[in-house]
């Protein structure tokens, strides 16, 4: 029997996005959005049980990612490492729920909603230069 093609993942990603939209109120995936993540991420920072942590991370994780693609034109992506993501001008890729679950760690030195805001940066930031072993 032929190995069968992976299911697309991205309605899934997609629909989970939705339902944290939804259950946090946010109008959209943008920045306030965001900010409204990050706010929520705050409050509920430290009452997340190991239990929940999985679930939250991951729900939490596909809005942020959402966000990234709406507001920036990127696509849900799989990573160097094997890892979900959001590619970004066919350079950049971030991991969203590693960012969600990064701020429930350190709090606001891993704001979501500053990590959103340094995009339009990083985007407009010059491709580093590849080194150049022989010459």
């Amino acid at each position: 029997m032929p190995d069968q093609p992976a299911p697309n993942p991205v309605p899934a990603l997609e629909a989970a996005a939705e339902a944290v939209r939804r259950q946090l109120g946010l109008a959209a995936f943008d920045a306030a959005g965001v900010a409204g993540l990050d706010h929520f991420l705050t409050a509920q920072r430290g009452q997340v049980g190991a239990s929940q942590r999985q679930g939250v991370v991951q729900a939490f994780g596909c809005y942020l990612g959402q966000c990234l693609v709406r507001t920036y034109g990127g696509e849900w992506a799989t990573g160097p490492d094997g890892s979900t993501g959001v590619g970004l001008a066919e350079r950049l890729f971030f991991n969203p729920f590693y960012l969600v679950s990064q701020q429930l760690d350190r709090g606001d030195a891993a704001s979501v909603a500053a990590f959103f805001a340094s995009v339009p940066g990083r985007l407009a930031a010059p491709p580093p230069e590849r080194k150049r072993w022989i010459s």
